[in-house]
């Protein structure tokens, strides 16, 4: 059903009001040191580095304000993300803002629960793009299509070590034992095999994929005093790495062929005599 234009440009005014509450809300988490995930290093906890994804998430998503307003995206907002995409901003950052009290198991569990509304948001809105049959031009990809699966794919990681602070135990205080590694090392090949299912999925999620494929070599980087935990993480990320550059190279040639085949019609015109 088509949008009035009171609703359209509510829509759009709401996006923008939820993208400054997420990114003042992820600005002040980042100042005072709190990060998604948990007040604790557990044994599945990233290097800090990972936690870049949020800058660049946030550039893009700073291109979808402005791209919104464009006739060529007045689509893709109200039809494919719609007032889902407010909400989840609005959650990530009421999500932030519990993260942001320091030491409260209270506060850490009601940052999960919310987790995994965010987490099924930003799945549904992942589907509906990677479903939508519409071709879709350079600016939708870059805006709109790219921060989801840098997002979704940020979310996915995210949520195994939000699930291991609230469950888990610190590692700076207790060693990892047989019950801790075989939880990390299942939670490790699912991501895996996540990042592979991006790939070879429908017509594949390079981004999606290269993000977890980095948290896997985050959570290798970070985890040095298991041995276990952190060549499984290594072996992981190389496993699931291998899966990304397969599919870039795919990308690559079927790109290649797409130019260099000609097309039915270029066939109908070309002369019959030479």
């Amino acid at each position: 059903m088509a949008r009035s234009d009171t609703e359209v440009w509510a829509l759009k005014l709401a996006n923008v009001a939820s993208y400054l509450l997420f990114t003042s809300s992820n600005v002040y988490s980042g100042l005072s040191g709190h990060k998604m995930g948990g007040p604790i290093t557990t044994y599945i906890t990233p290097a800090p580095w990972f936690f870049g994804v949020w800058s660049l998430i946030h550039t893009l998503l700073f291109g979808l304000m402005v791209y919104q307003f464009w006739p060529s995206g007045h689509k893709a907002v109200t039809e494919h993300l719609g007032w889902r995409l407010p909400l989840l901003l609005f959650l990530n950052s009421l999500c932030s803002m519990f993260y942001s009290f320091d030491g409260s198991r209270v506060f850490s569990l009601g940052a999960f629960l919310v987790l995994l509304l965010v987490a099924g948001i930003v799945s549904h809105i992942y589907g509906i793009l990677r479903m939508s049959s519409d071709s879709s031009s350079v600016p939708e990809v870059l805006f709109v299509h790219l921060p989801v699966s840098l997002y979704h794919g940020f979310i996915v990681i995210i949520f195994f070590v939000a699930a291991f602070a609230v469950a888990g135990v610190d590692a700076h205080a207790h060693q990892a034992g047989l019950i801790t590694k075989a939880l990390v090392f299942v939670s490790l090949f699912f991501l895996e095999s996540t990042a592979a299912g991006y790939v070879f999925y429908g017509n594949g999620d390079i981004a999606g994929a290269l993000v977890i494929s980095m948290g896997l070599l985050a959570i290798a980087c970070e985890q040095r005093s298991s041995r276990f935990i952190h060549w499984s993480a290594i072996i992981f990320f190389v496993i699931s790495f291998l899966a990304v550059l397969r599919a870039t190279v795919a990308a690559i040639q079927s790109r290649r062929r797409s130019w260099t085949v000609p097309t039915r019609a270029d066939e109908e015109s070309a002369p019959l005599v030479h």
